[in-house]
């Protein structure tokens, strides 16, 4: 079950973050990726550090149990392990789905001073975040899959992160660059599952 874990888990690393930022270099110059700038132990960097830090989590869990480091994994019946990985599975395909529907305007990190297109079709019409659910629901499948200390690590470091992202950096910066077209999506659009997390007026 590890091995298999860890084999989608890089797979998605791979798919994810590493074709993805080569297609976005390839068709337009850019990868895609913004470096943060934030002051240290700031929110924003805080949300920085905590999802590098989900990230290796997330390759050490299975790879520690693949190799027999302890602890060990709670031995839960095989029925979990299996939804697990199929949770695993269905969470990489989003990620990859919901990437290829923001086009263009797929970033890995936030620079206040560009101004991308609002995306809020397919999936976006569903939750203002589908990357984001997607990469919670793989590391929920890997905390099924290998259910070790690593792996809830993994999970709780990431969740703090994206609050800490959407809330703190990428909602204000979107508010900011899309006025009132971003506040009728965030009124009507859920944060990250759908009519949860929807933004009032201000």
């Amino acid at each position: 079950m590890a091995l298999v874990a860890l084999a989608v888990y890089i797979a998605g690393l791979v798919l994810a973050f590493g074709v993805r930022s080569w297609l976005a270099w390839k068709r337009t110059g850019d990868t895609g990726f913004r470096r943060p700038r934030d002051a240290a132990f700031t929110a924003p960097w805080w949300g920085a550090v905590l999802f590098a830090a989900a990230l290796v989590l997330g390759l050490a869990a299975p790879a520690a149990a693949a190799a027999g480091a302890p602890p060990a994994p709670l031995a839960l019946p095989a029925a979990v392990g299996r939804t697990g990985l199929a949770a695993m599975i269905a969470g990489l395909v989003l990620v990859l789905v919901s990437q290829a529907a923001m086009g263009a305007s797929w970033r890995v990190g936030v620079d206040a001073g560009e101004r991308t297109g609002l995306v809020t079709t397919g999936v976006f019409a569903l939750v203002r975040n589908p990357v984001f659910t997607a990469m919670g629901l793989l590391l929920a499948g890997m905390a099924a899959a290998v259910p070790a200390p690593l792996s809830a690590a993994a999970l709780a470091a990431f969740t703090a992160a994206v609050q800490i992202q959407v809330r703190v950096v990428e909602e204000p910066y979107l508010a900011a660059s899309h006025g009132d077209a971003y506040r009728r999506y965030a009124g009507r659009t859920g944060r990250f599952l759908p009519g949860l997390g929807r933004l009032g007026p201000r």
